[in-house]
């Protein structure tokens, strides 16, 4: 069985404990999460995969079980330890009975106060995610006894990061209000000179503070969040959604970006592109 993002809503809903984060920590954090699947093996005994679709951001994966498989692009690999994932690629997760896994979803890491990390020379697959996170701090979330308290120790110790280097926010913060002012308002198109002039900065600065915290341009960034927002509007309201909301011309406009959105360098996952292509064909001969 695979279940698919956008298209199975209701299995990532269900099976992942999930917790948004609110407050200062939410400038860097997108939520905390991990996998309730012990009431799944008996309907997949040979278990499943969870396919998500590109994303901006990065995910810590907290290995609690047994190996599991991840295919990220063409790259297939088991997980036996705590990995560090860029979501900026289409993913792939196979599951079996004995896995548990721990994540965190961030916008921007905090790391980037602590270390001078390149987040763009991270993409294509998993990477140990010691380079990023103490292991004695690895050591005690896969010690605690929750998910509950699991979110508790990072949220403290995010908080203390934070705090501590709270003079040095200014790029978080632009960067995070672009692109939440794009979401809401539906406008992804804004040139990065007008996005600069806004800031009093240079448009080589807002880059920098762009590719340092997501590891992209902004235009990427806010193009990735542009087609996700239509897809999930398409598969979950198809009744009402229309090309324009989101700035395309027509719906060939559209359905090119939603091809190069889901194929990057080849159909790596065929079955689940073709469901939302199918999805808006009709909406498109309708």
């Amino acid at each position: 069985m695979q279940h698919i993002e956008f298209v199975h809503s209701d299995h990532f809903e269900t099976n992942y404990h999930r917790h948004h984060v609110t407050g200062p920590l939410s400038l860097f954090i997108e939520f905390f999460w991990q996998t309730k699947f012990d009431h799944l093996w008996q309907k997949y005994p040979d278990g499943f995969s969870d396919v998500l679709f590109p994303n901006l951001g990065y995910s810590y994966l907290i290995n609690l079980g047994s190996p599991y498989d991840m295919q990220i692009e063409q790259n297939r690999q088991q997980m036996r330890g705590d990995g560090f994932l860029p979501r900026l690629n289409n993913i792939e997760a196979f599951h079996r009975p004995g896995n548990s896994v721990f994540g965190i979803k961030f916008k921007v890491s905090p790391v980037i106060f602590e270390k001078k990390v390149n987040f763009s020379e991270y993409s294509g697959t998993m990477f140990p995610l010691s380079y990023l996170m103490d292991q004695q701090l690895i050591n005690n979330i896969k010690h605690a006894g929750s998910f509950e308290k699991r979110v508790q120790l990072l949220t403290n110790h995010y908080e203390d990061t934070v705090e501590q280097y709270r003079g040095s926010l200014q790029p978080i913060n632009i960067v995070t209000e672009i692109l939440q002012k794009a979401v809401i308002n539906n406008n992804f198109n804004t040139t990065i000179e007008d996005l600069a002039a806004h800031y009093s900065i240079s448009t080589r600065t807002l880059q920098r503070y762009f590719e340092s915290g997501t590891g992209v341009s902004s235009k990427q960034a806010l193009q990735v969040l542009r087609i996700r927002k239509a897809v999930s509007h398409i598969v979950s309201r198809p009744q009402t959604f229309h090309y324009g909301v989101y700035g395309y011309y027509d719906y060939s406009h559209f359905h090119k970006h939603l091809r190069q959105f889901l194929q990057k360098d080849s159909l790596v996952h065929l079955q689940p592109h073709l469901q939302l292509l199918q999805i808006a064909r009709k909406k498109e001969l309708r």
